[in-house]
């Protein structure tokens, strides 16, 4: 665990198997904390400075609300037009002073390797909320661990399964990196659809078939969804494209309901997204109608990244083996608990 201790989380491209798996242990223990069966006060006394310039809610939230369950406080800036980013300040600057404030930061920025520039600057650890299109690792962890427990509940494991990603996978900067993890593993089949123009870039399928791991690339999703275990959508990443007119190209391309779902696909393949999930009428990739389908798995996957977080908060700070000894009951009534 030693090997996280007071270190950056920026990419995916720092772990290994051995490291993960450490990851998810250490996420599996938080499991009663975010139940709320019991309190732990671990990091009492400790600050996250919580850094979102873009807009997120799920992300920006879940981090704040894992460091709050460790027994932590939040300090959160949110928005470039709140910061002094506005009046010119470099990230180097901004990092030196704002780690003074902190023990640990998780910050997210529109621009790609912006949060490595601001770790560069920064005196504590720095984990990484997704730097523009480039990575968003905490997220490629969350979706593993979900596709690893889903899986394992199917009977199944991550080597041998066929994975099929679908949407906007050019600017989707979550299946890039869920991608880099995969290649560690074995004898996966990846279906890639999208629009020509959305397609995985060259450099991520690159990596994937130099890991021997088979690629489909296609811009049809009937017909391509009859074998995989694993079904992962994603939105238009409309905040990437140079207009709005253009993003609008692409949106509603794809789709998934249940007729179609139950057309093209296995009665267990899991179906997942990053969220949001774009409801409105013009693009509604994943219907409403699938919200009792026991394979859908996107809320089970947003808890999964409060354990995720945890557990890097936890690891980072060196104090994963001390959960237990900081703990205390819950003293109000938690529906949490009583699931």
């Amino acid at each position: 665990m030693n090997q996280f201790q007071g270190s950056h989380i920026l990419s995916v491209n720092q772990l290994d198997l051995d490291s993960i798996q450490t990851i998810f242990n250490v996420a599996q223990k938080m499991t009663p904390y975010a139940l709320r069966e019991k309190r732990t006060r671990v990091l009492d006394g400790a600050i996250l400075g919580n850094l979102f310039f873009e807009p997120s809610t799920r992300t920006r939230v879940s981090f704040s609300c894992a460091f709050d369950l460790l027994g932590g406080r939040v300090a959160e800036t949110v928005g470039m037009a709140n910061s002094s980013l506005s009046k010119g300040e470099s990230l180097y600057d901004t990092a030196r002073v704002l780690s003074s404030y902190s023990d640990v930061i998780a910050m997210r920025h529109p621009q790609s390797f912006s949060v490595k520039e601001f770790a560069e600057g920064s005196r504590v650890p720095v984990i990484n909320g997704g730097d523009g299109a480039n990575e968003h690792p905490t997220q490629a962890l969350l979706d593993l661990f979900t596709i690893k427990k889903e899986l394992n509940s199917n009977g199944m494991t991550i080597d041998g399964m066929h994975i099929a990603m679908v949407g906007d996978l050019k600017y989707g900067r979550t299946v890039h990196s869920l991608s880099r993890l995969l290649c560690m593993y074995k004898n996966i089949t990846f279906t890639l659809i999208s629009p020509k123009e959305l397609a995985m870039p060259d450099y991520v399928i690159d990596d994937i078939e130099n890991a021997g791991h088979r690629v489909t690339i296609t811009d049809q999703l009937e017909g391509n969804l009859h074998q995989a275990d694993i079904l992962y959508l994603t939105r238009i990443q409309e905040e990437r494209f140079p207009s709005q007119e253009e993003a609008d190209k692409y949106r509603g391309k794809f789709r998934l309901n249940s007729a179609i779902y139950t057309k093209n696909c296995k009665s267990n393949t899991v179906i997942m997204h990053p969220l949001p999930r774009d409801s409105r009428s013009q693009a509604n990739e994943l219907d409403n109608d699938l919200n009792n389908n026991p394979s859908l798995a996107i809320f089970r996957q947003a808890d999964n990244g409060l354990l995720i977080r945890m557990a890097l908060f936890a690891l980072t700070l060196g104090v994963a083996d001390q959960l237990e000894q900081y703990e205390c009951p819950v003293n109000w009534y938690s529906r949490k608990a009583d699931r």
